[in-house]
């Protein structure tokens, strides 16, 4: 199978809906502080009917009950992925939700945690490690509501590599917290193991602009925008020093260099 990060250049890729709530649709009793995670333990065959409901309608994304999981909670975090595996044949997300959900007294609609990023890195690391060593096919690092979370989930999966997505909760432009969005979205461009990012628990009446601005923000990502063949106009403009960044390779250096001296050996 192609990996979902290549897929979504090219297409629409389905994910699933909420799961809790189907979960609670069929019966089940969620108003423990694990959340739907408590049936991964309880109920596993509950976990599977949902993730296939999914499935059957047209999810290609089954997106695990981890959201809700302690990061200490190593045989829970292991079993939402094989359970997500075994209901449907597409792609694992393993749900990577914030310090306040883990807290479940709301403050991941706040972000108003008191927590230093680095107190924060320490929290999310164990279970971005397991997560990532269970066999999921992505992170789905969802429902951030700050900043400061941002920031510290970033450097743990930078450290960590796996692929993940980035979705913030926001109101209007602005973060729960109170801070652009932007920032957010923009702080991802520079993680490479995040190949993209959304919002979730947001407005409908905000969702169209904030999908705007993570992709004009983050719009990098993926295929290089870089131009050999302007290079030329650059130099006419003024530059003297011409070069790339990201996603810019050897082969991009090469033809920039025919561009500008036609027939030139890379070497001269």
């Amino acid at each position: 199978m192609r990996s979902l990060s290549d897929v979504i250049q090219d297409d629409v890729v389905l994910l699933d809906g909420g799961l809790a709530t189907e979960l609670e649709r069929r019966g089940n009793l969620l108003s423990t502080a694990l959340w739907s995670a408590r049936l991964i333990e309880d109920a596993p065959e509950e976990i599977v009917a949902a993730h296939r409901a999914f499935a059957e309608a047209g999810a290609q994304v089954a997106i695990t009950a981890s959201y809700q999981a302690p990061p200490d909670a190593t045989t829970l975090l292991r079993r939402s992925v094989s359970l997500a595996r075994e209901a449907q044949d597409g792609w694992v997300a393993a749900s990577v939700g914030p310090y306040g959900a883990v807290r479940a007294d709301g403050s991941e609609y706040r972000g108003d945690y008191g927590l230093t990023v680095a107190e924060l890195r320490a929290f999310h690391r164990p279970r971005l490690s397991v997560l990532a060593d269970a066999g999921a096919d992505v992170l789905a690092v969802e429902t951030i509501p700050c900043l400061a979370e941002v920031e510290a989930l970033l450097a743990e999966l930078d450290r960590l590599g796996a692929p993940a997505w980035l979705s913030m909760t926001c109101t209007g432009l602005r973060t729960r917290a109170g801070e652009p969005a932007a920032d957010a979205f923009a702080m991802a461009r520079d993680c490479p193991a995040v190949f993209a990012v959304g919002v979730n628990c947001v407005s409908p009446a905000d969702a169209e602009r904030l999908v705007e601005l993570a992709a004009n923000v983050s719009g990098w990502a993926g295929e290089a925008l870089f131009e050999p063949d302007a290079a030329p106009g650059w130099v006419a403009a003024g530059a003297r020093l011409v070069g790339g960044c990201c996603r810019v390779t050897p082969q991009d250096i090469a033809l920039t260099l025919e561009s500008l001296r036609p027939g030139a050996q890379s070497g001269a």
